[in-house]
């Protein structure tokens, strides 16, 4: 009985952990949502965070947990994963994130996790405890995906340039200072749907590894997924406002038309990453979709010099928290 009760005891603090993981990751991700609204002008910084909060909840009731699923059975096999584990695979990805957020760069919060749980398990385990279709398609999707926003963003750019082409600009303006809420509310629907179940993917991992789950089990408990899109919409709430200013102002200008392209071409990539059940980087997503949309313009519009040093943070984040949770992971058997 009292393994049973301290084997509780540390499933709960490690569920807490992994809510304070998704609280960051919506306080770290809250740029990706807000930053092209906010410096458009068409919200204020406060309106727009409860905004964006609002509707990462709301897709609680749109999104299949697809994603959810990759994370909790796709990415390692989890009978390897045991408390020590999941404890070192969430202080990698905390770990990178607070490092990230302090210098404002908009990193991955996703594959930070994702990071976390491989160095983990490797440290355990190595190489051979990986399922390597889902590392394989994670992995693809860190290119994908902001090519995929920088191709839908510039299209879409260019298409309504051609469909506006004889209108007032201030008529123009006024337009997509409106359609900008519907495209930011979009994007935001996006985030939660895909960033949330993230989250609840390591928690059913957790709980299947310390026997609270059972893997033949089809879904992960409500508890979990409310506290998840919950946790994910107040940290978007608090907001990250040192990577506001590198995403709304310092990779281009955007005026609300940008904003809206933007925005819809992240949003239509993440759509269509969760419906795959693919774990994408929000960040990764929006920055390609901005990116897109300044490079329409001029190929100076983008300052180029910005953008290489957020994608070389891109390519240190997997391996960087890889690393720190390996650590952890030794550091958690050392204690307990």
């Amino acid at each position: 009985m009292a393994t049973v009760q301290t084997a509780l005891w540390v499933v709960v603090l490690l569920v807490a952990l992994a809510i304070l993981f998704d609280f960051m990751n919506g306080f770290h991700d809250a740029a990706n949502s807000i930053a092209t609204v906010v410096s458009t002008g068409v919200l204020k910084p406060g309106q727009a965070v409860v905004f964006a909060a609002f509707f990462n909840f709301v897709a609680i009731f749109i999104f299949h947990l697809s994603v959810a699923a990759t994370i909790g059975k796709g990415i390692v096999h989890p009978g390897v994963v045991d408390t020590h584990v999941v404890f070192g695979a969430l202080v990698g990805a905390i770990s990178w994130n607070l490092i990230t957020w302090y210098y404002g760069i908009p990193s991955s919060s996703s594959h930070a996790l994702i990071g976390g749980i491989v160095g983990a398990v490797m440290a355990k385990a190595g190489a051979g405890a990986l399922v390597s279709s889902g590392i394989l398609k994670t992995v693809a999707f860190i290119f994908v995906s902001p090519l995929l926003g920088f191709l839908l963003g510039s299209l879409m750019m260019v298409a309504v340039a051609w469909i506006c082409r004889r209108a007032r600009p201030g008529k123009v303006d006024k337009w997509f200072r409106r359609l900008q809420l519907l495209s930011a509310g979009a994007y935001s629907l996006g985030h939660g749907g895909n960033d949330a179940q993230k989250t609840i993917g390591i928690i059913w991992l957790l709980l299947i590894a310390t026997g609270y789950a059972s893997a033949s089990d089809t879904s992960p408990p409500t508890w979990a997924i409310i506290a998840c899109y919950a946790a994910i919409g107040l940290g978007t709430m608090f907001g990250g406002w040192r990577i506001v200013k590198t995403m709304g102002q310092k990779i281009t200008k955007l005026k609300p038309v940008g904003g809206f392209c933007a925005e819809t071409g992240g949003a239509m990539t993440l759509f269509l990453a969760t419906a795959l059940g693919i774990p994408v980087s929000t960040t990764h997503t929006i920055t390609g979709a901005i990116v897109g949309v300044g490079s329409t313009q001029r190929a100076s519009a983008v300052r180029w010099g910005v953008a290489g040093n957020i994608i070389w943070a891109w390519i240190l984040t997997i391996p960087a928290s890889a690393f720190v949770a390996a650590i952890a992971y030794w550091v958690s058997l050392q204690l307990y």
